[in-house]
């Protein structure tokens, strides 16, 4: 009897811990894991995704036949302008809608469009700035009504692993939006003679990645997994170069462009006269060039900027837009930091075609120029002895070329002449023509003249 009972006992008991142990699993219910697909790879991705562009570009090419001189000449025909139309990429780094991109994606285009990947409608963009040795280009959107859009976040410079995943991101062969992923496989690679147009960039370090970089890729963002911006993608074109092989201008060289074009000697046009740090604020002082507005305004290298006109300054932009608002017209204030102390500083642009003319051409090389048709510049005039004359520089030579670049203008050419330290190197390119007998032959030549 005691026995059955025991029995009935300890069954009872089981029943009640089995019941006890169910409602405790029916009111604990595991939570539902994070989806295993949102890996830092996509998280980055959607991260950076919004502020990528694709980027089309319309130039009107003029072509004539060899005959096309005669017919237009007797029976006034003309044949039109024919449009040539090509893709690239960008990736906006200002909520402003400033857009940046591979020089050669946009330097001759006479029409721009930039397009988001979620959006129909393109929005019509301008050329800002040029860096042509960086291949680097800033352009700004101008849509129809006034917003904001969403910047990419700057890596740090020289914030770089081997070997760490990274992510191109553009518009490879015009097919929209397109992601690849791979690592950094270099950090310092300078691209062999093959590669044609980029192997004459002023870019000593660029970054090499296994992530598909492809024609129509190139201005887009290669970016880390925090969705940083490490590098500007640049397209390998060269068919018979291996694949499975990508490059990028880094984030340091995109700096120095930015800084270099935004807050250099020019500024839209004006004269500033020093540069400052690329992105990250506080704005740092680099330089400041003698006799210049900065100069005389009374600003110091190692300068932090910490406000212009009472305005706090996010990004080199933002600077560069303020200081063309004022442009030559009214002074403007900047508040910066100097050894610890708060100072207050005014200074004035100074329109560039007063300062950058013949002067200083003469000054620095000794030779003034005119403007030549239908481009370059003619040696007007030579100082004897000068530095001009004993590159055997003489009048009636056309100046093509400046350090490897065209000369579009006589402010172009006077400030590369300025920019140079004492005992400098400019290099020329001249072409000039040499009678013999009957006979006029076309002759060139590209001379070192030792800046003075």
């Amino acid at each position: 009897m005691n026995r059955r009972f025991l029995q009935l006992v300890l069954g009872g008991l089981l029943l009640v811990l089995v019941d006890a142990g169910t409602a405790r699993g029916q009111s604990e219910t595991p939570e539902i894991p994070v989806d295993p697909r949102r890996d830092a790879t996509v998280v980055a991705v959607e991260r950076v995704m919004p502020s990528v562009v694709n980027i089309a570009t319309r130039t009107w090419v003029e072509r004539e036949h060899p005959y096309e001189r005669l017919w237009r000449q007797y029976y006034g025909y003309q044949r039109q302008p024919e449009a040539t139309y090509s893709r690239g990429s960008g990736v906006v780094v200002n909520e402003d809608g400033y857009v940046l991109t591979n020089t050669h994606v946009v330097s001759d285009a006479d029409d721009i469009w930039v397009k988001f990947p979620d959006e129909e409608e393109p929005i019509p963009a301008e050329r800002v700035v040029l860096s042509k040795g960086k291949d680097v280009a800033v352009l700004k959107l101008k849509p129809k009504t006034p917003r904001k859009f969403r910047p990419v976040v700057f890596a740090r410079d020289d914030d770089l692993l081997l070997g760490e995943t990274v992510i191109a991101l553009g518009n490879p062969f015009n097919l929209g939006a397109s992601i690849s992923r791979g690592i950094l496989s270099s950090k310092s690679r300078r691209p062999p003679a093959e590669l044609g147009e980029g192997a004459s960039l002023d870019i000593a370090d660029w970054l090499q990645t296994d992530a598909s970089i492809n024609p129509g890729n190139s201005g887009g963002p290669l970016i880390n997994l925090r969705g940083e911006l490490i590098g500007l993608n640049v397209a390998v074109l060269s068919p018979s170069f291996s694949q499975g092989i990508g490059f990028a201008i880094p984030v340091k060289q995109i700096n120095a462009a930015l800084a270099e074009t935004l807050s250099g000697v020019s500024v839209g046009g004006f004269w500033f006269g020093a540069q400052l740090s690329g992105i990250h604020v506080p704005l740092i002082v680099q330089s400041v060039q003698p006799n210049s507005p900065a100069a005389q305004g009374g600003l110091r290298r190692g300068d932090a900027l910490l406000q212009l006109d009472g305005k706090p300054m996010n990004s080199l932009i933002e600077f560069n837009r303020e200081l063309l608002e004022a442009k030559d017209d009214r002074d403007v204030t900047l508040k910066v930091a100097r050894n610890g102390e708060v100072k207050n500083l005014r200074l004035r642009l100074m329109d560039e075609r007063v300062f950058f003319n013949n002067d200083v051409l003469w000054k620095r090389l000794g030779l003034r120029v005119r403007p030549a048709n239908p481009g370059g510049f003619l040696v007007d005039s030579v100082e004897r002895g000068g530095p001009a004359a004993k590159a055997d520089v003489r009048v009636g030579m056309l100046i093509s070329a400046a350090d490897g670049e065209r000369t579009d203008s006589l402010v172009q050419l006077a400030r590369k002449a300025f920019t140079k330290s004492v005992g400098e190197i400019l290099k020329l390119n001249l072409v000039w023509g040499e009678r013999r007998g009957l006979v006029v032959y076309r002759s060139e030549a590209e001379v070192e003249l030792k800046v003075r």
